[in-house]
């Protein structure tokens, strides 16, 4: 069944590249173009499939290992304008190329300065899906991902996603509820801006750093893009604090579609890859573990506790995840 899947599949693709002559606009999230099949039709995205350091994973907190020499996190403070896009298959903000002010990432786990490009939106159609990295098998409703390049080394993303070392991709999950960061609504509120595939919207004077988390503590592992090629050129950063959209802004994210209003298709959301093997790769972290666990016998066990654990709302009923400083400010000793 599998070969005669691929054989019409690739009919299908050589009949789409003659037409369109670019393999981005076939590839999907499900079915026969979806990410069981981006490597085997086009040579040049066959690590998606062969790839040993191959990205998202499932974060196992008992694995992580304490890395003393990680440095914070730092972004340039520069706002950024740039364009909103509906591409068909992800909702992505790419910054503008001739920018004055460029912002730079660096820091962490990063040997070199990286230039932010642009912002990916994973996100599901229901609140028990959407975000791709999962975290002790825990799934977010959505995932924010920044993408930059190293501009040390290479001189834009298409030469560096190839290289090694070439992109940093830093990811944000996102929690529904009370938002706390009114910044991120110079994007959601264009949400209904870019309804479908091909449509665009300009987003002015956005301040990169104000979207982070307010927290330095993070994971970090080695691993790739998540979308094709899945270049294993990424240097990854997971923040330990999820940042939070409202119900209406996710509502509006979920009337999002794939095709164009004359033929809308699907909707956009449960654009996530599927998590894929470690390979015993290493996931540190700069939470000192034994370090905060240290104290009375008064205070909870937080050794147990270090990375986003699953509660229950009381009214709705419905998953939230705090991080260990939610949990340090719920549980003072």
């Amino acid at each position: 069944m599998r070969r005669w899947a691929l054989l019409i599949l690739t009919l299908i693709c050589v009949s789409v590249k003659d037409i369109s002559g670019s393999w981005e606009e076939w590839w999907t999230y499900d079915g026969i173009s979806g990410p069981g099949f981006w490597g085997l039709i086009n040579p040049q995205w066959s690590m998606c499939n062969k790839g040993r350091r191959q990205s998202p994973i499932n974060v196992e907190p008992d694995k992580l290992l304490f890395d003393p020499w990680l440095r914070d996190i730092q972004f340039d403070k520069h706002k950024v304008s740039g364009v909103l896009h509906n591409t068909g298959q992800s909702l992505v903000f790419r910054v503008e190329k001739d920018s004055k002010h460029q912002v730079n990432i660096s820091g962490g786990p990063l040997s070199y300065r990286y230039q932010f490009e642009e912002i990916y939106f994973h996100y599901g159609l229901e609140d028990n899906r959407g975000a791709e990295h999962q975290i002790d098998k825990h799934t977010f409703p959505g995932e924010i991902q920044l993408y930059g390049f190293n501009k040390e080394l290479y001189h834009n993303m298409s030469e560096a996603q190839h290289k090694s070392q070439g992109v940093v991709g830093i990811s944000l999950m996102v929690q529904i509820g009370e938002p706390t960061n009114k910044e991120l609504r110079l994007i959601t509120s264009a949400f209904n801006k870019v309804i479908y595939r091909g449509s665009s919207f300009p987003i002015k004077h956005l301040p990169l750093s104000s979207l982070l988390p307010s927290t330095q503590q993070y994971l970090t592992y080695e691993g790739s893009t998540t979308h094709p090629g899945c270049w294993e050129t990424a240097v990854w950063v997971i923040f330990n604090k999820p940042i939070y959209i409202s119900k209406q802004e996710m509502y509006a994210l979920r009337r999002l579609m794939q095709g164009s209003q004359l033929t809308p298709k699907a909707p956009l959301g449960n654009n996530a890859r599927p998590v894929q093997p470690l390979h015993y790769r290493t996931v540190r972290t700069n939470i000192n573990f034994n370090k905060i666990s240290q104290g009375t016998s008064n205070c909870p066990d937080m050794y147990r506790n270090m990375h986003y654990t699953a509660t229950q709302w009381p009214r709705e009923h419905s998953m939230r995840y705090r991080s260990i400083e939610d949990l340090e400010m719920l549980s003072p000793a």
